[in-house]
């Protein structure tokens, strides 16, 4: 089997674990990866990223400030993991080369901007892969599994609950300002509206929220501008088929546990999942695990699953090894012909819901799409 050689656009935090997930996959499933280029103009980051995938066996890594000088004939793929901003401009310069591509959520900062790339990409014969890693999570993917047995009856109401820690600083401080990362509604929550479609099996129709940055930031001056990103936010989503949900989003709430909580509700049942934040914000406090659990209407008793990580993938991102499991069925797709799991229209219909959530915010009213 040909060697897949990949190129990482992006050397900063995610660019790191996207490489440690790679040498995972390699590894583990034993199929042929490498990683040949890294692209990133800031000289540290690079390097630093560079040094990381010669440790992982990539040999033949070099690094490269800009796409233009990457001799692009030695690429396969390239997965994406640079700012927001950014990557309408980097998809747009990659497509004419007709190679796979993994990119990082969200698609784009702007309605306007996806629109445009699903226009570009229509016909595209490559592998196009919106990095969706929230799916991927094992107590995401329990959770689905779990309500796709039906036993919960017919949906009726779900939530989604994100009580975490602020945004981590980033290189240039971008992601301090809503018009580089497309405001916090898409930066963090469109991983979040991505399972709310995947739960209901529907499609959004309204958007109704409130918001606003009360706590982190306030004091933070980037030449003289203060950061306008929302540190809290609750979203109501209307569904076609009558399911409604609600994100609650609190980036002020370090140390909460659990990080995450998944909730479905049908006539059924309820189901539930509880997730917590990435271990090394937990340190010394000891083995944390996430739990499934499903509470029959009927009133037996509660169903639980501990789902246990592989500590190798869970010291590999922040993600309790999603990104693992993500790219190793984006290999799949590039070496097999696998299907494509998260379209260029899944990534762009959760940008739409997060810009929504921002207009119906700023306006007070609710949002049709």
């Amino acid at each position: 089997m040909k060697t897949l050689q990949y190129a990482i656009i992006g050397s900063g935090m995610m660019g790191h674990e996207h490489l440690k997930n790679l040498a995972l996959v390699r590894d583990i499933h034993d199929l042929p990866l490498s990683v040949v280029a890294i692209i990133d103009p800031d000289d540290a980051m690079r390097e630093s990223a560079l040094a990381l995938a010669h440790s992982l066996g990539n040999t033949d890594a070099r690094a490269y400030r800009v796409l233009a000088d990457v001799p692009t004939d030695e690429v396969d793929a390239f997965v994406i993991v640079s700012p927001n901003f950014t990557h309408h401009a980097i998809i747009t310069e990659l497509l004419p080369l007709g190679k796979a591509i993994l990119t990082e959520k969200p698609l784009c900062t702007t309605v306007e901007h996806c629109h445009d790339l699903q226009q570009q990409l229509q016909g595209y014969e490559a592998p196009f892969w919106v990095a969706m890693e929230y799916r991927y999570m094992p107590p995401t993917a329990r959770f689905l599994e779990r309500l796709a047995t039906g036993e919960t009856g017919r949906i009726r109401l779900l939530s989604i609950k994100e009580h975490r820690y602020p945004f981590l600083p980033k290189v240039g401080d971008w992601n301090r300002f809503n018009e580089n990362t497309g405001g916090t509604l898409v930066e963090k929550c469109c991983h979040h509206f991505d399972l709310m479609r995947l739960m209901t099996g529907a499609e959004p129709v309204r958007v109704y929220a409130s918001g606003s940055m009360d706590v982190n930031h306030l004091d933070e001056d980037y030449q003289g501008r203060t950061p306008d990103i929302l540190d809290n936010a609750l979203v109501i989503v209307d569904f076609d088929n009558g399911a409604r949900g609600v994100l609650e989003l609190c980036m002020f709430a370090e140390g909460a546990e659990p990080q995450e909580q998944l909730t479905a509700i049908g006539d059924q049942g309820k189901l539930d999942a509880f997730i917590p934040g990435p271990d090394r914000f937990w340190p010394d406090t000891g083995e944390r695990h996430s739990r499934v659990v499903f509470s029959p209407r009927d009133q037996s008793a509660p169903q639980e699953d501990i789902i246990s990580i592989d500590p190798a993938l869970a010291a590999a991102g922040d993600h309790h090894g999603s990104t693992f499991f993500q790219h190793h069925r984006f290999a799949l797709a590039v070496l097999n012909g696998a299907p494509v799991e998260v379209t260029a229209s899944d990534g762009a219909i959760a940008v739409r819901m997060g810009v929504a959530a921002h207009e119906s915010i700023r306006t007070g009213q609710a949002v049709d799409l």
